[in-house]
């Protein structure tokens, strides 16, 4: 069910959505948190309702999305309420604000009217992202702020700009990309003979976070050099990781973008799938933990100690 309300105000959204519940209760009160998307009225609102109707899925909840319409225009707040089959698992308040009702203040302003009593609140940014998403209005009323430093513009300058102005609570979407790539080098770690790893090479596409943060990862829980490459014909992202070990190294390569290789001494060649996580996917694991991620503020930290590679590495045996 979607209920348009053009020309509104919060209050007759709060009041729509009580009316909601009480004739057809379609709404189950049992929300977990509230989770505002910020984001341009366009496409890319509907491509993130999308991925939190299916993160709903796992954890129901109140999804708020601010979708800023244009800020030379007269004030207006266009909302629209979806339920049931519309809305996944959670129920969903859409805010199209335009002229000053597109700024940041005006949409904090916006969503604290509607925010679930006593419900830890999560902020995601599923495109460009403030500089630094705790000092943002919105951020600001967050305990957990979500951003996706690959879908800026400029992926490397957004980046950038995650290290510096991060903060416990922050978090990143090409972070979460790397689950289980983190998975699979601690499994086979875990494996005998259990030798220190002496030294490690991570490579990828040259603009790629996740192979920065991966490298960075690496040289803080292993305390050991990392060296950081591009790769050739790669699939993109990630490529490979080969960690040096007395009786032989251990390399996971990726070399098509779907499927991997495992290779450690001793033991034959494992193949496991391994293509890039879907945003879906990536925000329902953000939304399993509303403590702050301090792997992740580890291996923002551990960029800094890696060292660059000018030579691509050659993933084809």
């Amino acid at each position: 069910m979607i209920v348009d309300l053009p020309s509104s105000t919060t209050s007759t959204v709060n009041r729509k959505l009580v009316e909601l519940r009480e004739s057809g209760g379609v709404m189950a009160l049992g929300r977990v948190l509230t989770l505002v998307i910020v984001t341009d009225d366009g496409g890319g609102a509907e491509d993130a309702i999308e991925a939190a109707n299916a993160a709903s899925r796992e954890h129901p909840c109140r999804v708020i999305v601010i979708a800023r319409g244009a800020r030379k225009a007269a004030p207006r707040l266009d909302a629209q309420i979806r339920v049931g089959g519309d809305a996944g698992a959670s129920e969903v308040v859409v805010l199209r604000g335009y002229g000053p009702l597109a700024s940041e203040e005006a949409g904090a302003g916006m969503v604290v009217p509607l925010l679930l009593p006593d419900a830890p609140v999560v902020a995601w940014w599923p495109g460009e992202a403030p500089a630094v998403p705790s000092d943002d209005a919105i951020g600001r009323l967050a305990q957990r702020r979500i951003t996706d430093a690959l879908s800026a513009r400029n992926p490397t300058k957004a980046f950038e700009q995650r290290r510096t102005g991060h903060v416990a609570g922050d978090s990143d979407l090409t972070w979460t990309r790397l689950t289980h790539w983190r998975a699979l080098l601690a499994t086979a770690l875990d494996n005998p003979p259990h030798e220190p790893v002496t030294g490690a090479v991570v490579a990828g596409e040259s603009v790629s976070p996740s192979t920065d943060l991966l490298a960075g990862w690496l040289a803080v829980r292993l305390d050991v050099k990392v060296k950081r490459s591009p790769a050739t014909d790669n699939g993109g992202g990630m490529s490979s990781v080969q960690l040096t070990r007395r009786s032989g190294a251990i390399e996971l390569l990726r070399p098509d973008g779907r499927t991997a290789t495992l290779r450690q001494p001793g033991q034959p060649d494992r193949m496991i799938a391994l293509t890039r996580r879907g945003v879906p996917d990536c925000l329902a694991e953000e939304l399993r933990r509303l403590d702050p991620d301090e792997i992740y503020a580890e291996a923002l930290s551990g960029i800094g100690r890696i060292s660059r590679g000018r030579t691509p590495v050659n993933l084809v045996p």
